[in-house]
């Protein structure tokens, strides 16, 4: 809150010494009566000159201190955001890199779950058969499901 009112400070000392000024260089007692009580109006009036240029540096500095802290604090907030939206992407592409190797475990263990099916259902229809005409034709069919059987055995748990 200082901070804030020490900033009012140049300017408003500035404001006083401009009209301060211009009461000691264009008016006189005819037109003011206080102003007969000063002595001297014209060198009141030069040193309020030099008080007004102090002020005006001073005003200059406080002004240019406060553009610089705004402007880093918009950098500072560019980068906050600049930060937060790269960690959004990345979380999104993590997400994304998740979702497709679960769709890519999904996908294979589909794919085993199909060969799985299709071995077994093979070696049923084998086994039908060969109950249906144990035939030597069927007898082989039957040894190259349970070939075909113990060769993929992994694919069963």
């Amino acid at each position: 809150m200082w901070l804030n009112f020490l900033a009012l400070l140049p300017s408003t000392t500035l404001t006083v010494l401009l009209i301060a000024i211009a009461f000691l260089r264009f008016y006189d007692q005819t037109d003011f009566e206080f102003l007969g009580y000063i002595a001297n109006p014209r060198q009141w009036s030069n040193g309020f000159t030099v008080a007004a240029l102090l002020a005006t540096l001073a005003n200059f500095g406080v002004e240019w201190n406060r553009r610089n802290r705004e402007t880093n604090r918009l950098v500072e907030e560019a980068q906050r955001r600049a930060k937060e939206e790269q960690r959004r992407i990345r979380e999104e592409q993590r997400r994304v890199a998740q979702e497709r190797a679960d769709e890519s475990r999904r996908t294979e263990e589909r794919e085993r779950q199909i060969a799985r099916t299709r071995i077994e259902t093979r070696c049923r229809i084998a086994e039908i058969q060969f109950q249906l005409d144990p035939s030597e034709r069927n007898r082989r069919a039957l040894k190259a499901a349970l070939a075909v059987l113990a060769e993929y055995g992994e694919l069963f748990p």
